[in-house]
């Protein structure tokens, strides 16, 4: 990641151009008119736009019927073949602890913009605090500001780049971080035995528990004065593994595509949101998928959202799974780092399923 040293331009905070009072967004967040949102996607009706995510209830894999773990492994299996995203509620994150992650990392954006600037983040790493992805000169940004820091391998994480305020902060994130990892280790095993894997078969092709990595992207979306000409995320799949995604509870935001047209995602109250990451299409041979998403801006409220990405260690060649290529099914993509892909996304900023689908290769 050396190569990418600088932004290309001076950086300008999202929050501070909502905050100043402006009625017309600069040309610079302006999409094109085939990128912008609409209230409602062509050639759908109603009925198709209100269709949710599949939510499944975790607890019922703790239960005794073995019919009702049964049920909800297939729901699982389901919704990451045909959706790539699905909520989960019941499981074992305490509502008191992601209520207190929302309310703390909405401190921390409401704090003056001097002390937030000293977290100011660099393209090499992306730690700390920004405002786009990507260093193309003269690139159309997204309506949002972030913060992104290391929680694992435990040899990348650096506490100093990690807020200081609010005083809790830096604590949160140990307590928020060590939770939803630990729920991501679970889901990836019931993601390996779906796909009729060793239950540890994902998790070691990710490098194993000490080593995988994991990544929390705080996202803040300031309210828009022009929320049909730009978005808070452009659309894209994320390139690592898993996502966690805990949403604003207030301010629906997150779409989804499926098929032609794009899903608004409903937030189920306590619920963590998951998809499917590139790496795992890899790994999968293409049995679950990475669908690409956005975010849409709100003129009205602003947004706050926490992604834990969990992704396999930088180094490791990730590849499909031999139990999952076969004559009939030949290995669709060919090795790589998770260093060397994520370059794509560091370098170009979010486009589409563009680089997972130039892999391709059925030799």
């Amino acid at each position: 990641m050396n190569c990418l040293q600088s932004w290309p331009e001076p950086i300008v905070r999202v929050q501070s151009l909502a905050e100043s009072g402006i009625t017309a967004i600069p040309d610079l967040y302006i999409k094109p008119p085939s990128k912008r949102p609409s209230l409602l996607p062509a050639n759908c009706n109603q009925a198709e736009v209100e269709v949710n995510i599949p939510v499944i209830d975790l607890q019922n894999l703790l239960n005794q019927e073995e019919s009702l773990r049964e049920t909800t492994l297939r729901s699982i299996s389901s919704a990451c073949r045909e959706w790539g995203f699905f909520q989960v509620v019941n499981h074992g994150v305490s509502e008191e602890l992601m209520k207190r992650a929302r309310d703390t990392w909405r401190e921390f954006f409401g704090l003056p913009l001097d002390v937030k600037q000293e977290y100011s983040n660099k393209p090499s790493t992306y730690e700390g605090y920004g405002s786009r992805l990507g260093v193309e000169k003269g690139a159309i940004l997204d309506w949002s500001d972030y913060y992104f820091l290391h929680y694992m391998p435990a040899s990348l994480r650096n506490h100093s780049k990690w807020p200081a305020l609010p005083s809790s902060c830096r604590k949160l994130i140990e307590e928020y971080s060590e939770a939803t990892v630990r729920l991501c280790g679970t889901l990836m095993k019931l993601l390996s035995q779906n796909l009729g894997l060793e239950e540890d078969q994902l998790l070691n092709a990710f490098g194993g528990e000490e080593n995988i990595g994991a990544c929390l992207r705080v996202n803040f979306y300031p309210k828009c004065p022009q929320p049909d000409l730009t978005l808070g995320l452009s659309e894209h799949s994320d390139p690592g593994g898993l996502t966690l995604l805990l949403p604003d509870e207030n301010v629906a935001g997150l779409q989804v595509r499926k098929g032609q047209n794009w899903v608004t995602v409903k937030p189920v109250p306590n619920a963590f949101i998951v998809n499917i990451g590139d790496q795992m299409q890899v790994l999968s041979n293409a049995i679950y998928k990475s669908v690409e998403h956005r975010v849409i801006a709100n003129s009205v409220k602003d947004r706050v959202s926490l992604a834990l990405f969990y992704n396999p260690k930088s180094d490791l060649l990730i590849q499909p799974a031999k139990k999952l290529v076969t004559k009939d099914r030949p290995a669709l993509y060919a090795p790589m780092t998770f260093d060397q892909y994520r370059l794509f996304i560091r370098t170009k900023g979010p486009c589409g399923k563009a680089q997972v689908e130039s892999l391709k290769s059925w030799e």
